[in-house]
């Protein structure tokens, strides 16, 4: 089955020598939520540029549903919807005149009824006649989706859709993200909101410094990437960590109130066995104990860091 996006060996260097991009390979599938995560400059939005016919690629193939986004130009940016980082429209139009106008760009006749519902799932309906100068900056967002909802595409990029997003209406748009997912569309997030990622996507992709590190389902991801630590409340405060238990990398926190054990959740052995035993034969005993496992936001930095 041909990929809803297919990239293959893109490479993209500015005039100044700069590499944006570096060798990326990725197959993105129909009707998932993949989410790429990256820090600033790391060459998301270079990437997305790409794909949608904005920016041009120095090496490498793009097909968009099997076409060539050079080739079958047309054909490919038609299937496509993006919402920039950038909120670029006429101020002095309307929701419903700037929504009907992109819909026209594309060749696609007139349908009220859909464009009523755009409006309406983005919660723009009551404001479709006023200026969109008047209207709030998380109005205005939700306009820059409704917009390139507008031609009904099947493919639709997010880029940082929630900056100046208030919470309430984040997961607003979280859920008619989702509900574009099961219609069949396939959706590609980028977003500083590490929950953002937790909370919708099927699959991550992690970029730095133009290249792809990995690409992994999220529950795969978190599974074999996470960890869990073991927080020990200690009856008495201690100075220092005993060094018969330096082979346990403890961290001691809380003003020598507690220890913190980090452990490999996919080990044969997680060492708390040893770990109990060896408090005990060092004279310390703990009045409480907990575990907590760690995010995707921990993976994702602990990632990044790996890279630098």
């Amino acid at each position: 089955m041909t990929s809803a996006i297919s990239v293959s060996h893109l490479d993209k260097t500015y005039a100044s020598g700069f590499a944006a991009l570096k060798n990326i390979n990725l197959e993105i599938r129909h009707g998932e939520i993949f989410a790429l995560l990256g820090p600033n400059g790391a060459g998301k939005t270079t990437l997305i540029g790409i794909i949608c016919g904005i920016v041009n690629p120095t090496n490498g193939r793009v097909t968009v549903d099997g076409h060539d986004i050079i080739a079958d130009y047309r054909a490919a940016r038609s299937l496509i919807g993006l919402v920039p980082q950038e909120l670029s429209t006429d101020m002095f139009s309307s929701p419903w005149t700037t929504t009907s106008f992109s819909r026209g760009l594309f060749g696609k006749p007139p349908d009220p009824a859909y464009l009523q519902k755009v409006l309406r799932d983005l919660s723009l309906w009551d404001k479709k006649d006023a200026k969109i100068a008047t209207l709030s900056g998380g109005m205005k967002r939700r306009l820059m989706i409704a917009k390139a909802l507008s031609h009904e595409p099947r493919i639709l990029f997010l880029d940082e859709p929630t900056a100046g997003v208030d919470v309430e209406l984040r997961k607003g748009m979280w859920d008619m993200v989702r509900g574009l997912r099961d219609s069949g569309a396939t959706i590609i997030l980028t977003t500083h909101y590490i929950e953002e990622a937790e909370q919708m996507a099927d699959r991550i992709g992690v970029i730095n410094k133009g290249e792809l590190i990995l690409v992994e389902e999220k529950a795969e991801l978190i599974r074999k990437l996470g960890q869990k630590q073991l927080t020990l409340e200690l009856r008495e405060p201690i100075a220092a960590v005993p060094p018969q238990l330096a082979k346990h990398n403890l961290t001691l926190a809380d003003g020598g109130c507690k220890l913190i054990y980090s452990y490999d959740t996919q080990r044969e052995h997680t060492g708390v066995t040893d770990l109990l035993d060896d408090l005990r034969s060092a004279g310390l005993h703990f009045k409480d104990l907990f575990t907590t496992e760690s995010s995707l936001e921990d993976i994702f930095v602990g990632l990044v860091r790996q890279q630098q």
